[in-house]
């Protein structure tokens, strides 16, 4: 059994879990996590006593999405050979987001998306990438222009450009009047409920879900979704080398307007204020 540091790999019966485990972190993706995501899911494809797969996060939130800087990614990244610019950049987004959201995507197995707490940017990439989403009463969800970038495919282009335009959290019970989850529960029957459903989902015959799955998504492909997320990367990466991205410390600065992901707290925190 494959040691993981930033994630915890486990099997239930016919049901495999991945873990998120940097809950110090609020579950942000390491290039690490990334890797050992794919390493958990490639094992449980392979197994075939497994016939459900379960992502969720270890503590509070499922995850805060990218990792900007903690030590432990940053001493990663110093070890990682990319060529330098933004052919280098390039390289590593598109092997790390868009060739490991595609491929959990398209798992032979179904997989279901756990999820509570924040769920923000690269946090809704790889529950996207999963077939079925059961969200927490609790969960924040926040849409942004990502390197895998499903998000109009997840809740229809003018919703999309709604909510990214303003750069706002979407609530489970709005994501779920969206399409993007399937079920919204009480906190407390988070992992049980979605337990029950995974256990559902094993007692069909694997094959006819591998099949309706692959048409599903096939149907999905004719209608252009994989050449339309290579194109947003290349724009995602074009955006954020122009400095479109920047922190708080930096908008108060003077440089530029606040990151949409601050935005979106200090817009969070002033409608809390309001009420």
């Amino acid at each position: 059994m494959t040691t993981y540091n930033h994630i915890i790999y486990e099997k239930q019966g016919p049901i495999a879990r991945v873990k998120l485990n940097r809950p110090r972190y609020r579950n942000a993706q390491s290039q690490i996590m990334l890797e050992e995501m794919d390493s958990a899911f490639h094992a449980a494809e392979a197994d075939r006593d497994v016939r459900v797969i379960i992502l969720s996060g270890e503590g509070d939130h499922f995850s805060s999405g990218h990792d900007l800087g903690t030590p432990e990614e940053s001493r990663d990244q110093l070890l990682r050979d990319y060529p330098m610019g933004i052919s280098g950049v390039y390289m590593r987004m598109e092997k790390i987001y868009l060739e490991y959201g595609l491929r959990w995507r398209d798992l032979a197995k179904p997989t279901i998306a756990m999820v509570h707490g924040y769920c923000i940017w690269g946090g809704w990439q790889i529950a996207s990438s999963m077939d079925l989403i059961v969200a927490a009463e609790d969960t924040m969800f926040l849409p942004g222009f990502v390197e895998y970038f499903s998000v109009p495919w997840d809740i229809g282009p003018r919703k999309t450009k709604e909510i990214l335009f303003q750069s706002r959290f979407t609530t489970a019970q709005e994501a779920l009047e969206l399409g993007f989850v399937n079920r919204v529960v009480p906190k407390e029957k988070l992992e049980a409920e979605t337990m029950d459903l995974a256990e559902r989902i094993a007692e069909a015959d694997p094959f006819l879900t591998r099949m309706a799955k692959l048409s599903i998504n096939q149907a999905q492909d004719a209608m252009g979704f994989r050449i339309a997320l290579q194109a947003a990367l290349s724009n995602f990466i074009i955006m954020a080398h122009s400095g479109a991205i920047l922190s708080a410390e930096d908008a108060a600065s003077g440089k530029r307007s606040l990151s949409p992901v601050d935005k979106a707290f200090k817009d969070a925190k002033a409608e809390r204020d309001d009420q």
